[in-house]
């Protein structure tokens, strides 16, 4: 396997925290594979970007091109202690218990958008320095550059 065929030369990885916090979101809200990928050729530094998988995007590698695929990374694994993700059915109860004013399903839509941007922020927050790449047949540490 040539250089930039091996993901075992990757030594960190950059990321957008947008792209961690989306990535996130849509994992823990939807059916979707949604990660953030690192595509060949391999090198010390590389750039991670958010990517929703597709049923039969990818082999692991095709035997007969010895073509390498991209590194996944669960954008999970990219947070220290994920938050809980905001349910509009528990804002709700939130907001009916502490509230000294009327429910309205109006201020119910605008402190659900808060709390769910507040459930952001607190994941940009705690993106990891170090993360495990994991690929068939290696896994390496590396460290995780946070871009923006």
């Amino acid at each position: 396997m040539s250089e930039e065929s091996d993901p075992s030369g990757i030594r960190s990885i950059a990321v957008t925290a947008d792209d961690v916090v989306t990535a996130a979101e849509r994992t823990l809200r939807s059916t979707d594979e949604v990660v953030l990928r690192v595509t060949p050729p391999y090198a010390g530094r590389m750039r991670a970007r958010i990517h929703r998988v597709r049923e039969g995007e990818y082999s692991v590698t095709d035997a007969e091109s010895d073509d390498p695929v991209p590194v996944h990374v669960d954008p999970t694994e990219l947070i220290a202690e994920l938050p809980t993700y905001p349910e509009p059915e528990e804002t709700e109860d939130d907001l009916r218990s502490a509230s000294e004013r009327e429910y309205t399903p109006e201020r119910h839509r605008e402190y659900h958008q808060q709390v769910v941007e507040d459930w952001r922020e607190a994941v940009r927050d705690r993106i990891v320095d170090e993360t495990t790449l994991e690929w068939d047949g290696g896994r390496k540490r590396v460290a995780v550059k946070r871009l923006g």
